[in-house]
């Protein structure tokens, strides 16, 4: 990932964080962990926070799917999943590109989940099956 692609994926998730609520010290620190994954530091990670950045789509599907999962993660961290965060990360999921039938699979699947948490390599079988 470019530079400009991390700072705008760590964007989307501070902007998923804020839809519903403030962020909270548990999903602050989860973006935190994010960031120092991806090789932003904590600092340009904070900047964020005042001045999002402009939405760049990732270039490769692998990597939006893995932001997809991220979304996912962000979205089920306070284990409550509030109706309006379902309508937001399949608009996401939209935007960034991703197939229809695999989003709207993703999100019915994780229920099965323990805290909604659907596996990796479950998420990557629904979108290996849905590829274009």
């Amino acid at each position: 990932m470019s530079h400009e692609e991390k700072l705008s994926a760590l964007s989307q998730l501070i902007a998923f964080a804020r839809a519903t609520n403030e962020i909270t010290t548990v999903e602050y620190n989860f973006l935190v962990a994010i960031a120092n994954q991806i090789g932003v530091t904590k600092e340009a990670f904070d900047k964020l926070l005042n001045r999002p950045y402009a939405f760049k789509n990732l270039k490769h599907e692998s990597q939006r799917i893995v932001q997809f999962h991220r979304l996912l993660l962000l979205m089920n961290i306070d284990h409550v999943i509030a109706p309006k965060e379902l309508d937001k990360i399949h608009q996401l999921g939209l935007k960034m590109g991703l197939n229809i039938l695999a989003i709207d699979k993703t999100l019915k699947v994780m229920k099965n989940y323990e805290n909604n948490n659907i596996p990796p390599e479950v998420l990557l079988d629904i979108f290996k099956t849905h590829y274009n």
